[in-house]
């Protein structure tokens, strides 16, 4: 089954999987300290998918200028 184009980007999705694979869950759960050493790997807990945020530099250049401002002002 092909992906559709308005899901491809540079050669991989573009968006946020809802779904970890099996491997990327045992990896999270190691993270958090929830996995134990000999578990079987099915029947796995859910994990919760962390989303990434962009675009937090504009407001930081606004914060900036606001700063500038206000020094130019005194």
């Amino acid at each position: 089954m092909s992906v559709d184009k308005s899901l491809k980007r540079k050669g991989r999705l573009s968006r946020s999987r809802n779904v970890l694979k099996r491997d990327e869950r045992i990896e999270v759960m190691q993270g958090n300290d929830k996995w134990i050493a000999g578990q079987s790997p099915f029947g796995l807990a859910k994990t919760r998918v962390v989303k990434l945020v962009v675009g937090k530099k504009k407001k930081e250049k606004k914060e900036e200028e606001k700063d500038d401002k206000k020094k130019k002002k005194k």
